[in-house]
């Protein structure tokens, strides 16, 4: 038996969720010794139906995760445990476990004291007891071993990927339409930037800006709140189920991705699965993730990020050509292929654990 810890299924729907809950139903059509295990309070209905999830423990939350899951599992023979989230039981010595990116490290100012003090003071602990470490991007395997003094040798990357459902639509062949971008509002995310170069570009009067995610607290700059919530052509879309998100991406002139660090970054991947043309910025895993299908920007230069919008605007060419390009690019990930790693790792340790038998003596009879 191997435990999935699926707390995520308890949780909103983003980016750590979405690998977990992709990796795990590509694990589940490969594998038939895996036990799916959460706390009770499921948001990710679908998902857990098809998982045959079962909900274990009275808790919620952290404490659910260290006290419940470690005494269900003791319970049950101490199996090896895989956590797909970005945590996991502390304690537990027979784990795989997962760790996205540092963000909370390098850009701290996004998160609450709360949070990134918890990751700080668990992350270290969690690490000392593991098998193997699960990260996303070569970015983030030398980011966490660089911090946190992990062996890389430990840290396997496992890719994020794009479902079936992100398909490319017609080629958006007019000058003018709409830029995208996605994201959460966390300050890291650079939208403050983008939203500056954006109120920068001169010509196009009757191009918007549609922003997926959550409004708030994106501004640090008072009058740049006002600016952007005075132009109508910035429209912010609040969240939206995955079929108006590939609506939105197929009818982009094209996606802009200004943050300053990801771990990976899933939303520019989708995008180019929708036959969207990706600017993004050229920092952190982007370089590795999109490879020369993108066009970059320096981040921290508004000035380049409106440069980056114009071109991609005016030049008809090299949107279909960045079309293209995304549409190769996006074929190189694949949900089955990334579990299909984990899977083998799991069957390296289960080979590990497995009872030696000691060998009979060489001139040894075997009984009748």
């Amino acid at each position: 038996m191997v435990v999935i810890n699926a707390r995520f299924l308890t949780q909103e729907l983003r980016g750590v969720q979405r690998f977990a809950e992709q990796i795990s139903l590509a694990l589940q059509a490969r594998r038939s010794d895996l036990v799916f295990v959460c706390p009770d309070r499921i948001q990710m209905h679908d998902s857990a139906r098809r998982l045959n999830v079962q909900p274990v423990g009275r808790r919620t939350g952290h404490l659910w995760e260290q006290l419940d899951l470690p005494r269900y599992l003791h319970r049950h023979g101490s199996p090896l445990l895989v956590s797909l989230g970005g945590t996991g039981p502390l304690l537990y010595r027979n784990q795989i476990a997962t760790h996205h990116d540092i963000t909370y490290v390098r850009h701290p100012e996004s998160y609450s004291w709360a949070f990134r003090t918890s990751y700080q003071l668990m992350t270290p602990l969690l690490l000392r007891n593991l098998k193997t470490l699960i990260t996303v991007s070569e970015f983030s395997r030398t980011e966490i071993s660089d911090h946190y003094g992990f062996p890389k040798d430990r840290i396997m990357v496992v890719p994020n990927a794009v479902g079936d459902e992100f398909q490319p639509g017609p080629p958006v062949q007019s000058r003018g339409g709409y830029l995208l971008a996605v994201s959460s509002p966390s300050a890291h995310k650079n939208f403050a930037r983008m939203i500056q170069g954006f109120l920068r570009l001169k010509g196009h009067g009757r191009v918007q800006l549609r922003i997926v995610g959550a409004a708030n607290a994106i501004f640090s700059d008072p009058q740049l709140e006002r600016l952007a919530s005075s132009d109508p052509r910035i429209r912010f879309l609040g969240r939206l189920s995955d079929q108006e998100l590939i609506t939105q991406y197929q009818g982009a002139a094209a996606f802009v991705f200004p943050s300053l660090y990801e771990g990976f970054g899933i939303p520019p991947l989708e995008a180019q699965a929708c036959g969207c043309p990706v600017l993004a910025a050229n920092a952190a895993s982007m370089p590795e993730v999109l490879q020369s299908s993108a066009l970059y920007f320096d981040p921290l230069d508004v000035e380049h990020i409106t440069q980056a919008m114009h071109l991609a605007l005016t030049n008809q060419c090299i949107r279909q050509q960045l079309r293209t390009l995304g549409l190769h690019n996006v074929s190189r990930f694949d949900w089955e292929h990334s579990a299909g790693l984990i899977s083998d790792r799991i069957d390296a340790l289960l080979a590990e654990q497995a009872p030696r038998r000691t060998p009979l003596p060489f001139n040894a009879s075997i009984p009748k």
